[in-house]
C-alpha cells in the first residue's frame, strides 16, 4: 500500500531533521576532546582550539553560497553532497596524523555542515504543506539543540572507550544513515533551468567577510586589537559585497527580493534576537564563575539549561505556531524573550543561581518559539526558486549565537579567587605556567606581579593539563584553599 501524504511528510521531516542533528553534533562533539588532542599532539590549548574554530569558520563562511548552490543545482542534490563531504571529512579527521591535518579536515567537515544547515528550512518548505511549516521549524530547532547538547557527552564516552579518533569516526555511520534517509524520504529535485549563473565573485567576497567575522568572535577568547581588525575587515568586506551584488546580473543575494517587507523584517528580527542570545552566552559564564562562585561542573550544568530548554520547547513551539498563526506567535516569542532578557538584567545577585537559571529558561523558551514562528513566516512567503538563499540567510543569523556557544568563555586569563575578611575577590591573571597537576605558579597578574604558588581546582577534565579547559577557551578558575603565597 502506498504511503499517504502525512507519512511522506513525516519521512521528509525526519530526513531533514537528521541532517540538522548531524551538523549540530559535528559542531559540539570536538570540544570535549581538546585536552586529549593536546596530549596526543603535544600542543597548547591555543593551537588545539582551532579544531573547533576551523569548523565554525568554514560553516559560517560558506553557508550563504551553499544555499544559492541548492537553488541552482537542486536542494536535495546539494544536501546529499554536503552529507557526503561531511562523512568523508569525518574519516579524514579520524585518520589525521598531525594537528594541522586535523584542522584542515575539520574545515572540510564544516563546509559539508554549511550545506546541511543552509538547505534544511528550504527543503522543509519544498517537501511539506504550508500548514505544517510551524511544526517543522519547531522540530528542526529541537534537533539542533539535541545535537548541540549530545555532542560533549557522546564525544566524551567515545574518547574514554576508544580514543579521540572515535569522536570523529562516529560521523561515518551517522552520515551514511542520514544520506539513506534523505534518499528515501525527500522527493527528487525539480528540473533546474540550465542558463542560471552562479555569482562566484560575490560568493568569495561574502565568504571572506563572514570568515573575518567568525574569527573576530572566536579568536583569543576576548575582543582585543586583532579581533577589532578582523571585525573591521568583515564590515569592509560586507560593503564591498553589497556593491558587487548591486552591479551583478546574477547576484548571489537578490537585494530586491530581500527588500520585500516580510523577508526584510524576518531576517532583521532573526539577526537581532540571535545577537541578544549570544550576549547571554558571553556574559553568563563570567557572572556564574565570578559573581556566584560556581566551579566547572556547576557552571556547565547551569549553562546546559539553555540547550535543554530549547530541545524540550521546540515541538510545543511548533504546535503553538500552528494554533496561533506565525505573526501572533512571533510577537509572543519576542515578548517572552524580552521578559527573559529583562529578568537577567535586573535580578539581584541575591537571587542566586536559581534566579539566573529560571531567567535563562524563560529567555530560551521564548527564543525557541520566536525561531519556529519567524522561520515559518519567512519560508512561507519565500519564492520557490530562492528558498535556498533565504534559508541560508536565516541559518546565518543563527550563527551569531553559535560562535560563542562552542568556545564558551572568552580568553581573559586565569581567574583566582581569594578569601579576605569574608569577601571574595576575583583577579584576572594574564599568564600562568603549569608546573604540576594541582599547582600553578602565578607569573603575571592584572595589577602587577604576584609570586608564589596556589592550589587549584581546575576547570579541565584532565588534571594533568591544567591549562586545558573543558571546551571553554583559556579561562581557568583557581580557588585559594587557605594555601598562602
Amino acid at each position: 500500500m502506498a504511503p499517504n501524504a502525512s507519512q511522506v511528510s513525516r519521512w521528509s521531516l525526519a530526513a531533514i531533521g537528521s541532517s540538522v542533528l548531524l551538523a549540530s553534533l559535528g559542531t559540539s562533539i570536538a570540544n570535549v576532546g581538546l585536552p586529549t588532542l593536546m596530549d596526543h599532539f603535544g600542543t597548547s590549548i591555543q593551537q588545539a582550539q582551532w579544531v573547533v574554530i576551523a569548523y565554525l569558520v568554514a560553516s559560517t563562511a560558506l553557508i550563504v553560497g551553499a544555499g544559492r548552490l541548492g537553488d541552482l543545482f537542486g536542494r536535495r542534490r546539494m544536501l546529499l553532497v554536503g552529507i557526503m563531504v561531511f562523512t568523508l571529512a569525518s574519516a579524514l579527521c579520524a585518520m589525521a596524523s598531525s594537528l594541522p591535518l586535523l584542522i584542515a579536515a575539520r574545515a572540510v567537515q564544516g563546509a559539508g555542515a554549511a550545506m546541511m544547515l543552509a538547505l534544511s528550512m528550504a527543503l522543509a518548505g519544498d517537501a511539506l504543506p504550508r500548514e505544517m511549516l510551524g511544526r517543522a521549524m519547531g522540530i528542526l530547532g529541537t534537533m539542533s539543540a539535541i545535537g548541540t547538547a549530545l555532542g560533549p557527552s557522546l564525544g566524551g564516552a567515545l574518547i574514554a572507550a576508544f580514543g579521540w579518533q572515535a569522536s570523529f569516526a562516529i560521523g561515518l555511520p551517522l552520515g551514511a544513515l542520514t544520506a539513506a534517509m534523505v534518499l528515501g524520504g525527500l522527493p527528487a529535485d525539480r528540473q533546474i533551468a540550465s542558463n542560471q549563473q552562479f555569482d562566484l565573485t560575490g560568493t568569495l567576497t561574502l565568504a571572506a567577510s563572514l570568515a573575518c567575522y567568525a574569527l573576530s568572535m572566536t579568536l583569543n577568547g576576548g575582543f582585543g586589537t586583532l579581533n577589532l581588525a578582523l571585525l573591521a575587515a568583515a564590515v569592509a568586506g560586507l560593503l564591498l559585497f553589497l556593491r558587487i551584488e548591486a552591479q551583478s546580473v546574477a547576484p548571489l543575494v537578490d537585494l530586491g527580493v530581500l527588500s520585500e517587507p516580510p523577508l526584510r523584517t524576518g531576517q532583521a528580527l532573526a539577526a537581532l534576537i540571535a545577537t541578544v542570545v549570544m550576549a547571554t552566552l558571553v556574559v553568563g559564564p563570567f557572572y556564574l564563575a565570578a559573581g556566584q562562585g560556581l566551579d566547572a561542573a556547576a557552571l556547565g550544568a547551569v549553562m546546559s539549561v539553555g540547550p535543554a530548554v530549547a530541545a524540550l520547547a521546540g515541538v510545543p513551539s511548533g504546535r503553538l505556531v500552528e494554533r496561533l498563526g506565525a505573526p501572533t506567535a512571533v510577537t509572543l516569542g519576542l515578548c517572552v524573550t524580552g521578559t527573559g532578557s529583562l529578568l537577567l538584567a535586573t535580578l539581584p545577585s541575591s537571587a542566586g543561581v536559581a534566579g539566573y537559571t529560571a531567567a535563562l529558561a524563560v529567555l530560551t523558551a521564548g527564543y525557541a518559539l520566536f525561531q519556529a514562528a519567524n522561520n515559518a513566516a519567512v519560508m512561507s512567503v519565500a519564492n520557490a526558486d530562492r528558498r535556498g538563499i533565504v534559508s541560508s540567510l536565516l541559518g546565518l543569523a543563527r550563527k551569531d549565537d553559535r560562535a560563542y556557544e562552542h568556545v564558551h568563555i572568552p580568553k581573559t586569563g586565569c581567574l583566582r579567587e581569594e578569601q579576605t575578611a569574608g569577601h571574595q575577590h576575583v583577579m584576572n591573571v594574564a599568564q600562568c605556567d603549569v608546573r604540576v597537576a594541582d599547582e600553578v605558579k602565578v607569573v603575571e597578574a592584572q595589577n602587577g606581579i604576584v609570586s608564589g604558588r596556589l592550589h587549584c581546582d581546575t576547570l579541565c577534565r584532565r588534571c594533568a593539563k591544567c591549562e586545558a579547559v573543558d571546551g571553554i577557551g583559556d579561562a581557568l578558575l583557581f580557588r585559594n584553599r587557605n594555601h598562602p603565597f
